[in-house]
């Protein structure tokens, strides 16, 4: 596994910096890392209660950690309003 995945981690501060208004962390939910691919993951829900997935790969965050997360909170936002990004897809 590469120093970046190790690395790998997200605060409660951090997580909620990026998610919109109206969103949280699910309750009893935890970040966790999946020590084979190195992926970081977390469950969040929005303003209709609906639960979303957020999995950050290693890869991704190559860039830097908080962007990766970033990006990630962003496509799931849009995903959620039924938009699609031009930028992400």
């Amino acid at each position: 596994m590469s120093a970046i995945a190790e690395a790998l981690s997200y605060t409660e501060t951090e997580i909620r910096s990026f998610l919109p208004s109206g969103w949280g962390i699910v309750r009893g939910a935890a970040g966790r890392l999946d020590p084979r691919s190195g992926r970081w993951s977390i469950e969040v829900y929005d303003s209709a209660d609906n639960v979303w997935s957020i999995h950050v790969e290693p890869d991704a965050a190559r860039g830097g950690r908080l962007e990766a997360l970033r990006a990630v909170i962003d496509r799931i936002q849009r995903k959620g309003l039924g938009r699609k990004s031009v930028l992400l897809g």
